[in-house]
């Protein structure tokens, strides 16, 4: 009977020793001050406590939602990492300055002097270019992954890969051919010419690439903005059954190259090419985004994807359907 009076004080004296610790906040030294124990009684109660189960550690977060969607997306779709922002605005914009922010934390944490990173045009690129903020120098060189774009400065890939040249205080490539070339045997022409084989050897041998992912049926399309429909327009891409457009190539909702007339004029990096850089970041939000999303991850050609929560768990969805 006094062995289990013993055994009911102990328990009893561990009981108020984690209660005091964990729940009230105390220091060990200080619960030693309050009770009266040797402080490392008290060390040897606290661990007793743990070894009898008696305390479990649950570490709850803000983000822990965030958190299991990126888990669930690289499962899903075998990324090597999933970047997902809180959807804080119904505007698309707004969520995309927010992934923006977070690629371009991601990038400054894995850059390396010596670098070489290849970038396409697009406002995804252009948010994360916009939200970089160095601390230091960096000995790199951007290239771009495509040809440029007539009368869209801002998100050209040449002025692109000059803005994060400039940021990161680096130097740039620029590319002197246009993104779409008029017919199959212009873009070989194109393709062969010294400065654009130059360009695009450094795209191929980079080991950081940033692409932004287009949607392709709407009119608003990225992908019209980089070249105007032909006569077949929208049917045409229906037919084509493309879901999304990489580096200015259509990409079907399995992943694979689409059969379209443009995919063969396009004057660029190959999606396969683009697979084998060493770290792709792909960064796109909106609900229009999500089908473009999901068939570029099935093709396996990004090693990382940033977008919203709203966009993510959307994206998360189609995966798991069958195609």
């Amino acid at each position: 009977m006094a062995k289990d009076n013993e055994g009911d004080q102990r328990l009893r004296r561990i009981h108020r020793v984690l209660v005091m610790h964990y729940i009230e906040g105390l220091s060990q030294a200080e619960i030693a001050k309050r009770t009266g124990l040797s402080h490392p009684m008290v060390n040897r109660l606290v661990k007793e406590g743990h070894e009898r189960g008696y305390v479990r550690i649950e570490v709850k977060s803000p983000r822990q939602d965030l958190f299991e969607l990126e888990q669930a997306l690289a499962e899903a779709s075998g990324l090597a990492e999933a970047i997902v922002v809180p959807s804080a605005s119904d505007q698309d914009g707004v969520n995309l300055q927010a992934a923006g922010r977070s690629v371009a934390d991601h990038i400054l944490t894995v850059l390396r002097d010596g670098d070489t990173i290849c970038v396409s045009g697009g406002v995804g690129v252009s948010a994360v270019i916009q939200a970089l903020a160095p601390t230091r120098a960096y000995d790199v060189t951007v290239v771009p992954a495509t040809g440029g774009v007539q009368g869209k400065h801002f998100v050209d890939v040449n002025h692109l890969a000059a803005q994060l040249a400039s940021k990161l205080q680096g130097r740039a490539f620029q590319i002197h051919a246009p993104i779409f070339a008029a017919s199959r045997a212009e873009r070989d022409v194109l393709m062969s010419l010294q400065s654009v084989g130059e360009v695009l050897d450094r795209a191929r041998g980079a080991r950081i690439a940033l692409v932004g992912i287009g949607s392709v049926l709407s009119e608003s399309s990225t992908y019209f903005s980089l070249h105007a429909p032909g006569a077949d327009g929208l049917d045409g891409l229906r037919q084509s059954r493309a879901a999304g457009e990489l580096i200015a190539h259509l990409i079907d909702a399995d992943g694979r190259p689409c059969h379209y007339p443009l995919n063969e004029r396009v004057v660029a990096l190959s999606p396969e090419e683009l697979r084998a850089i060493p770290m792709t970041i792909g960064i796109a939000t909106g609900a229009h985004k999500a089908e473009p999303i999901a068939g570029i991850l099935r093709g396996g050609y990004l090693d990382i994807l940033a977008t919203d929560e709203a966009t993510g768990t959307h994206v998360l969805d189609i995966l798991k359907r069958p195609t």
